[in-house]
């Protein structure tokens, strides 16, 4: 189970990377584009502009597309869930990866604290499964 998640974070990860530089390269070629009609700043403005539109695009597409039941999401647990979420709506889950892994960058000691809690979390199950027995 661990080794499928990692394997579905790397490759959450190299999608997310591939379009950042897809993006960035897309940006920069709109850019060169304008530049040679407009100021630097109205070409920059521009560029923004449309991105700016195409990722409202992208967002009012990814919430129009039908939500999950509610009734399957009731027994299962949260780790199935962020994986249904992620077969169900890549893009969101690709994101939302991205966005982590810049936090956890930016702040060491947050992936510490999170690594330490989930630990915890685990030694009170296994001390509960020892106590039943």
């Amino acid at each position: 189970m661990i080794k499928k998640a990692v394997s579905l974070a790397a490759a959450i990860a190299a999608l997310a990377a591939a379009a950042a530089v897809c993006v960035f390269a897309a940006a920069f070629a709109l850019y060169a584009l304008l530049r040679a009609t407009m100021t630097a700043a109205g070409a920059a403005a521009v560029v923004a502009l449309v991105f700016a539109a195409i990722a409202a695009l992208v967002g009012v597409i990814m919430l129009r597309k039908g939500g999950p039941s509610h009734a399957r999401h009731e027994e299962q647990s949260l780790t199935a869930r962020l994986f249904d979420l992620a077969r169900e709506k890549p893009m969101i889950a690709a994101a939302a990866a991205a966005a982590a892994g810049f936090v956890l960058l930016r702040n060491p000691n947050l992936a510490t604290a999170a690594f330490s809690a989930a630990m915890a979390g685990r030694a009170k199950q296994a001390e509960r499964r020892i106590r039943r027995r």
